[in-house]
């Protein structure tokens, strides 16, 4: 038998739910979406517009790589191919030759690559940039791995990079200036047991002295030269066609571009890699 206890709260009595609410407000929502204009953009006729940090593929900007090695090294899927051969340089002003590296194979194989950017972050020179291009699909796998060439007309498409952030801090920027040479002169007279003063050369359009003093000068750089051994042969450089941009394909391309409301820096780019993609076809005998 219920008896009833002073000061015993009872549970409210829930109302019973509409099970058609819910209904509503779903349908609600899919006419609201259904009515909306469409935003689809009509690839490939209208293309993308995508943001600056786009990583689309890896460019190369040959004139900056120094072949350090340093990006194939780090690579942790070894995608990177890297060929290179050692030239040596005769200075202008006599001395010892100066042996520098010259590529002549970048490589990237995008099969399998997997975009994680490392490359890009350790290169010291500045020389591989993402390029938010992604039109490079192939029938053929063995057709992923793109040469330097190619590379290097994606660096034609590498977007500016994002404005500063309100508010944030602009970092300093770094100056070089050059050595004082006066103040150094000053220093090496001011203090002789320095040691001797660096030797000056003659200015420029004095004559020079012949007999005596030529010899004695010559003789020093003779016996460098005997020391070091006969010059060694610089191999011959490999052959690179240079191309300059097709002028017609690179106007029609870009008033194509902008007549579509492409933005400039970017419409100038496509226009740019096309043309130097028609003037290397047309350099190849292509039609």
């Amino acid at each position: 038998m219920a008896v009833d206890e002073p000061g015993v709260r009872k549970a409210p009595e829930e109302e019973p739910k509409s099970t058609g609410l819910g209904l509503m407000k779903g349908l609600g929502v899919t006419l609201k979406h259904a009515l909306r204009p469409s935003i689809t953009q009509q690839y490939p006729e209208v293309k993308p517009d995508l943001p600056p940090r786009t990583r689309g593929v890896i460019a190369l900007k040959e004139a900056n790589c120094t072949v350090c090695y340093k990006c194939s090294r780090e690579c942790p899927d070894w995608c990177i191919y890297i060929d290179a051969h050692k030239e040596t340089h005769e200075p202008a002003s006599g001395g010892r030759g100066r042996s520098m590296k010259v590529l002549d194979r970048f490589a990237i194989d995008y099969a399998l690559c997997m975009y994680c950017g490392i490359c890009v972050e350790v290169c010291p020179f500045d020389a591989l940039f993402w390029s938010p291009e992604f039109e490079y699909a192939e029938y053929d796998i063995v057709e992923l791995t793109h040469e330097k060439e190619k590379l290097e007309e994606w660096t034609y498409t590498v977007l500016p990079p994002p404005f500063i952030e309100e508010g944030a801090e602009v970092p300093p920027e770094i100056t070089t200036e050059a050595p004082d040479t006066a103040g150094l002169a000053a220093a090496y007279a001011a203090a002789p047991s320095a040691g001797p003063a660096p030797a000056a050369g003659p200015p420029a359009g004095a004559p020079v002295a012949l007999g005596a003093p030529a010899v004695a000068a010559a003789a020093p750089a003779e016996a460098a030269a005997a020391a070091t051994g006969p010059p060694v042969a610089a191999p011959a450089p490999a052959e690179h066609a240079e191309v300059t941009v097709d002028q017609e394909t690179y106007d029609r391309v870009l008033a194509e571009l902008l007549e579509q409301g492409t933005d400039r820096r970017v419409a100038e780019g496509r226009a740019k890699r096309a043309g130097m993609v028609a003037a290397r076809t047309k350099a190849e005998g292509g039609s």
